[in-house]
Order: structure tokens, then sequence, then C-alpha cells
């Protein structure tokens, strides 16, 4: 892929992109700064305590914190992909970007957010058998299937990226050169490119669109078929739950609907998108933390004994 996007610059006439970011009024970048930074370190640190968290704690060993941990990680670099170019952006005069940049961004982009929806997923999946196959759900969710399901999401979200960045890689660029976005994404460089894009603008809906769109919709019927069976769960069962599946609705619900309004149809107004495009690649991922720990009793008792340890330990040092 590396050689064929190297093979893209070097048959373009652009050379390197201009952000054009979230904003061009000048009064607004410092607030911008400090409002974003502050975002991006909320994300990374809740994040990293849930990683930290799960791995630590002996009782948190089940399937679902297990995708947890994983969701957690692709949060974090989901983010990372666009957030601290914007962030530095908001100091610079001149938002510019390589093309090699742009087009490895538009990758990572869709490599983390395509394996997030798969991980996203796959946890609805792990409530369905936990609720409507108790029976069989230790012989269903086993550590090597788990495995399996993660490893399936990561070459997933790989296979969606790499036909994205090649279709836009192989598109000419002969100017402008001004992408209307804060990251490079694949509406915003199907405006600049010099050929009729139509064929192409087609293939990513149905690519980007049709995998956000198929995915919520099996969670959908997913959480159907689990509020229907919870009529025969004790009140308790149905507590619980409710409980650990809310946190969950909650997630898809902030993640899947800017991004299947984003890619399900033709772009047309690119301020739509840029505002879309911060729920679901700084604040639905910054929010993922809260959710789930506000709402989970054994995360948040799992982190108070974590926190305990480390007291601890610090007292016996001093």
């Amino acid at each position: 892929m590396a050689t064929q996007v190297t093979n893209a610059v070097n048959a373009s006439g652009v050379k390197e992109f201009i952000l054009i970011g979230l904003s061009e009024r000048q009064g607004v970048q410092g607030l911008y700064f400090v409002m974003f930074l502050c975002f991006y370190t909320i994300n990374v640190v809740g994040n990293l305590l849930i990683i930290v968290t799960v791995i630590s704690s002996q009782h948190l060993n089940s399937p679902m914190y297990f995708f947890l941990c994983y969701l957690s990680f692709v949060d974090i670099c989901y983010s990372s992909v666009t957030a601290p170019k914007l962030i530095a952006d908001f100091l610079v005069k001149n938002k510019t970007i390589s093309f090699v940049g742009c087009i490895a961004q538009l990758f990572g982009v869709h490599f983390f957010g395509c394996t997030e929806i798969f991980i996203l997923t796959v946890m609805a999946y792990d409530r369905y058998t936990a609720i409507c196959r108790p029976l069989h759900y230790t012989t269903l969710m086993t550590r090597r299937t788990c495995s399996r399901m993660v490893v399936g999401s990561w070459l997933g979200g790989c296979a969606h990226s790499i036909v994205q960045a090649l279709l836009t890689a192989r598109l000419p660029f002969c100017g402008p050169n001004k992408v209307d976005h804060y990251f490079c994404d694949v509406h915003p460089l199907l405006r600049l490119a010099c050929a009729d894009t139509y064929a192409v603008s087609i293939i990513v809906i149905a690519n980007s669109g049709m995998i956000p769109l198929s995915s919520f919709f099996i969670l959908v019927v997913s959480y159907v078929v689990i509020l229907v069976s919870l009529r025969s769960h004790t009140s308790e069962g149905r507590r619980k739950a409710l409980s650990t599946c809310g946190s969950h609705i909650t997630v898809v619900v902030l993640f899947f609907g800017p991004c299947t309004f984003t890619y399900i149809r033709p772009s047309s107004d690119l301020s739509e998108d840029k505002i879309m495009a911060l729920f679901y690649t700084l604040i639905a991922p910054m929010l993922n933390p809260l959710i789930y720990t506000l709402r989970n009793k054994e995360v948040k008792n799992a982190m108070r004994k974590l926190w305990s340890r480390r007291v601890e330990s610090e007292k016996a040092k001093v």
C-alpha cells in the first residue's frame, strides 16, 4: 500500500493539503485549543484508567470487560489520529499536511473507526448470549472465541480502510488543495480531485455507509430480542441486564448516529460533516469511560480497590 501511495504522490500535482479546520476565525482559536486539549486529555486518561482497571482486577475477567478493554484502547487510537493535529493547528496559521500524511490520516480514521464498529457489534452479541442463552454462555464465549472476534474486528477494519485509502490516493489532485475539514476524509478530498468522482462516491457510500448502517441494524435486532427475553427474568435480573445494556446502547447511539449520518449520504454540507465528525472521533470516545463507569458498580469497585492499593503502597514507601 505504501508503494501505491508513493506512486499516487508522484502522479499528483498536489504535494500537500491545507486544512481549513473547524473555524477560520482567529479570535476563537485559543479557546478551541484549551477546550479540545481538555477533551483529548480526559479521553486518554479515562480510557487508560479503564484499561489499567480491567487488566489489574481479578474480578473483571468476563468477556464483557475483555471487549471493554479493547474498546478503550481503540478509542485512544481513534481520537489520537485526528485530535493532536487538530489541537496543534489552533496554534498555527498555516494548517498544512503532506499528501502521504493526509492519506495516512484517512487510513487511520477508517481503520480505528471501523474496528470500533465491529467491537461494539461483538459486545452486543456478548450481551445477547449472556441474557438469552445463559446456560451456554461459558461454552460459547470462551477466551479463544473472544480473541478471534477481536482479531476479526481488527482485520475487518483494516480491509475497509485499505479500500478507502487506495481509492482516494489513486485520484488525481492538481489543485486547489484546501480541505474543508479538520482532518483528511474521503468526502472533502473527493471535491478536490481533478476527475469525475461519481463512481468513487458510490463505492465510498456503499463501503463506509453500509458498514455502520448494517451493524446498527444488527444491534437494534439483538437488543429487541434481549428486551423481549427479559420479560421472563426476575426484577433483579432485569435491572442488572438493563444497566449493562443501557450503557452499551448509549455508546452505540452516540457513535453510530453521527457516523451513519456522515457516510450514508453524498456529502452536501461539509460544515455539518465537521460537527458530526467531532462526535464520533472525539466526544464519543471521551464519554465512553464515563458511561461505562458511572453505570457499572463492578468497575467502580475495582477502581476504588486499585486506588486503595496505590495509596497503601505510597504510604509503605514513606
